[in-house]
């Protein structure tokens, strides 16, 4: 048996308890591999296990992006031990697919992000798709946000809205 860490969400949570098993997306989960064990130099089971379940709250804010419903915007992460898995250190060091959809009763903990969290993962998963661009990347990307700061702030009371315009120019430089 392999301890793994699979991102999930609410809905999934709900389909878990309801179903009394879910498929992950894509069979994707995370776990302590052989790569992700080369990829560290230091670091004993319980770091490693650390880092598998980072890579896991991290995919859960991706599926959270892909998701629309009513249910508030938390991370859900389900460590289970599960023995149909495959390594795949072709898409990533932690990265497994499992063989079947995951039994409640393989389910050892869930982790789940509190009502205090909500604004903070609604912000993350804003910015996922930018998170994930590589090391070169962000030479060939341009970001511009809008904002008032200074002695431009606006204060606004519950239910106020303000409106910002922003013009972009491009130019040849020299």
């Amino acid at each position: 048996m392999t301890l793994v860490f699979i991102p999930a969400t609410l809905a999934m949570l709900r389909q878990l308890v309801a179903d009394g098993s879910f498929s992950p997306v894509n069979g994707t989960a995370f776990a302590v591999t052989p790569t992700l064990r080369e990829a560290y130099a230091e670091g004993d089971d319980d770091e490693l296990a650390e880092v598998a379940l980072q890579e896991a709250a991290l995919a859960s804010l991706r599926l959270l992006a892909d998701e629309a419903g009513d249910l508030p915007p938390r991370r859900a992460v389900l460590a289970a031990e599960i023995d149909d898995l495959k390594y795949r250190p072709d898409l990533d060091d932690a990265v497994v697919r499992l063989g079947a959809p995951v039994a409640i009763d393989d389910v050892i903990a869930a982790y789940v992000d509190n009502a205090d969290a909500e604004s903070a993962v609604a912000r993350a998963i804003e910015f996922i798709d930018v998170a994930d661009l590589g090391d070169e990347e962000w030479k060939t990307m341009a970001c511009a946000e809008a904002s008032n700061i200074r002695d431009f702030a606006v204060d606004l009371a519950p239910g106020q809205q303000h409106t910002m315009k922003t013009v972009i120019q491009v130019a040849a430089l020299g």
